[in-house]
């Protein structure tokens, strides 16, 4: 039987409904900064990001403060996943981690096939990523014509999959270490950490003051001080055993939806997606390195996702959820192709100096991302309707028994 509605946590909902609803706000955005930094008026408006206060240009503040609220949330989310979500049984977890690997894996062996040994190499990382907000959007217009188990599965694997960019981004995408800073900043995490798991201090308050101490080491640090948000979630304490109310994590996480879908992303938006559309557009878009993020985002994502799934299934590793089948998990990797926050957000990493190539990759991330979602709406509008019959087709069974296991194995 596939999961009813109604059935699906209060949380998962209030994240589901913030999600949406942010994908349609990041879209009019969207569609403000490209019409501005195309205007009579983009060099001032353009210009207005790079303006400094308090040492950093407006764009590092957005970039690099208010994303790190937006990594924080991840992490939260991702927490939440890993105790009492979907990923909290490793065999529930299967499926949404080989989905995650395949639609990370592919799309960066595309670009690198395209680009390795070039100055646009550094763009391998703009591919993987999977903008959760947009694909469930596409999702909550679907509504009730698809299993309300897909959109579980989607969450799951797009939350491992920003897992997944966070690492990338700590691995490849690092400046000049300065390994003190970033031993403070490690210090600080194991303080806040004793706090929770010795002391059990349930106040948010030393836990916030330790993670703006904690950013700004990992900001001196070289490593991307983003990173110091998703640390900071996994130091608040949570239990699975709490409630919304009593959870300092799950109250953490409830404060902060909002804000990040309609404050922060929308901010984000407008100061990373005013592309300036020129005359040789046509040049930027048939690059090889934006033919890699096109390829890795439209075609590389779904036959990733595809194929690591088909493989973990017919293992017996896994099973796919009930009510999903085949053409589900194929447009749920197409959704997956919607790369947008976090492909732009690796592309001002990845070509640091470089305008040209960063004004590119995003004319490249945005029309991928469009024709991504274009292509998943319809897949799953066409194809993606639940049946009856998808209960007794074969790997259309309970994610939560494996192929050839019994409950006590």
């Amino acid at each position: 039987m596939d999961i009813d509605q109604r059935s699906l946590s209060h949380t998962f909902n209030d994240f589901f409904e913030s999600e949406k609803s942010s994908g349609i706000l990041l879209i009019l955005c969207t569609a403000v900064a490209l019409l501005l930094a195309n205007s009579q008026i983009g060099a001032s408006y353009l210009g207005l990001w790079q303006r400094h206060v308090g040492g950093l240009s407006l764009e590092h503040w957005v970039n690099d403060a208010l994303m790190a609220i937006f990594f924080l949330l991840i992490g939260l989310e991702l927490e939440r996943e890993l105790y009492s979500g979907e990923l909290s049984s490793l065999r529930n977890a299967l499926l949404p981690i080989a989905a995650a690997i395949g639609g990370m894996v592919a799309p960066a062996l595309i670009h690198l096939a395209l680009n390795a040994g070039t100055p646009t190499q550094a763009g391998f990382g703009i591919p993987m990523a999977t903008d959760i907000a947009f694909a469930l959007a596409v999702l909550a217009i679907l509504g009730n014509r698809i299993p309300a188990s897909l959109k579980v599965f989607v969450v799951a694997f797009a939350v491992m999959d920003d897992l997944g960019a966070i690492v990338i981004i700590a691995a490849f995408y690092t400046a000049q270490l300065s390994v003190w800073y970033l031993i403070g900043a490690l210090v600080v995490w194991t303080l806040l950490f004793t706090l929770n798991r010795l002391f059990r201090v349930m106040s948010l308050v030393p836990y916030l003051l330790g993670g703006v101490l904690m950013w700004f080491l990992m900001l001196k640090s070289g490593v991307h001080a983003t990173i110091a948000g998703v640390a900071l979630a996994f130091a608040i304490p949570f239990s699975a055993k709490d409630n919304d109310e009593e959870s300092p994590s799950h109250k953490l996480e409830l404060f902060l939806h909002k804000p990040v879908a309609f404050i922060i992303l929308p901010i984000f938006a407008l100061a990373n997606t005013g592309v300036v559309v020129g005359s040789d557009w046509m040049q930027d878009v048939t690059s090889t390195n934006s033919a890699g993020i096109a390829a890795g985002l439209i075609l590389g994502k779904p036959f990733g996702v595809m194929l690591l799934c088909f493989l973990a299934v017919s293992s017996g590793i896994c099973r796919l959820p009930v009510a999903l089948n085949w053409r589900h998990i194929f447009g749920a990797g197409m959704l997956g192709g919607i790369g947008f926050t976090m492909s732009v957000f690796i592309t001002n990493l990845a070509f640091v100096g470089n305008a040209e190539a960063t004004n590119a990759s995003k004319l490249a991330i945005l029309l991928a991302s469009l024709t991504a979602g274009a292509i998943g709406f319809l897949w799953l509008r066409l194809l993606g309707g639940p049946e009856a019959a998808d209960s007794d087709m074969d790997g259309a069974l309970d994610l939560k028994q494996p192929r050839g296991t019994s409950e006590d194995a």
